[in-house]
């Protein structure tokens, strides 16, 4: 049975996966993503990746038809890309990451938005992996196409019109994920033209917050001290949000992990709300 810290529904260790690496039904994904810091996450996904590990790219496999950058695709896209990554309805998947902004959780959100629930995010991601020496390789493993069903799950995803809602009638906990210094509307946003601040009422919680110094995410103890901390009522709905919809799954990750009923995500996050100079802003920690 699975331990507090071993969940293939949520957060596995390096032993768990380094235990199972071999098994049939078990499918690994690199979700490796930067912002901003000239690192080209493909190539380094070529040059040293988990033994079997498929590429997820997190730009590609999104909306096209979306202005915004990387909003979940459609389900029929999903299930085309995932499919074509060797991915089916009988198999498990780990999902694993190399950046400072956590992306595999990302991708865990997203398949969980598509119905697909037996998956877990690497706990200490390639990171810890290669600290405690272990087996990479390079190159491109070949795969056998299979099929995936992709359920959409609307009530784990919000539109702008649904969190202006929430945050005006007070209905939900807004969560932000970003540092504080863009959350107060004290530092610029890394993409141009769009306003600083945070949405009304919304709290903020940083997502490095919620994990250790060796990258493993913190107990689900501490994970509810940091919400509680950062003013999060745990008893109300939650929607997260962030620059872009990444470090948001993060805090939704994490309020998986504690056992909270009712939470989604803004996908367009700041991004979009930032651009709508008709939508109300806050700045400062209120």
């Amino acid at each position: 049975m699975p331990t507090d810290s071993e969940d293939p529904r949520s957060l596995v260790s390096t032993g768990w996966l380094a235990a199972h690496l071999h098994d049939p039904d078990l499918r690994i994904l690199d979700a490796t993503w930067f912002l901003d810091t000239g690192r080209d996450a493909r190539s380094e996904y070529a040059a040293a990746h988990i033994p079997g590990a498929q590429f997820f790219d997190l730009d590609a496999i999104t909306d096209q038809n979306s202005p915004l950058p990387h909003m979940a695709p459609t389900p029929e896209t999903f299930a085309n890309r995932m499919g074509g990554l060797g991915i089916g309805d009988a198999d498990r998947v780990v999902v694993y990451d190399n950046s400072p902004v956590r992306s595999a959780a990302r991708v865990w959100w997203t398949f969980r938005l598509m119905g697909k629930t037996d998956v877990a995010v690497l706990d200490g991601g390639l990171g810890k992996w290669l600290a405690e020496g272990r087996a990479v390789e390079a190159g491109k493993p070949v795969v056998q196409t299979r099929e995936l069903t992709a359920t959409y799950q609307a009530d784990l995803v919000r539109d702008v019109t649904q969190v202006a809602a929430a945050s005006k009638l007070d209905s939900h906990q807004i969560i932000d994920a970003r540092g504080e210094p863009r959350f107060r509307g004290e530092a610029a946003e890394p993409r141009a033209g769009l306003r600083s601040g945070h949405i009304p009422g919304s709290k903020n919680l940083p997502y490095g917050r919620l994990f250790n110094a060796d990258g493993t995410m913190k107990s689900k103890e501490a994970l509810v001290a940091e919400f509680q901390a950062a003013g999060v009522d745990l008893t109300k709905p939650a929607i997260t949000t962030c620059g872009s919809g990444v470090t948001a799954a993060i805090l939704f990750l994490a309020l998986d992990r504690i056992g909270h009923i009712d939470h989604s995500l803004y996908d367009g996050s700041w991004a979009e709300w930032g651009s709508f100079p008709d939508l109300k802003i806050a700045t400062g920690d209120a």
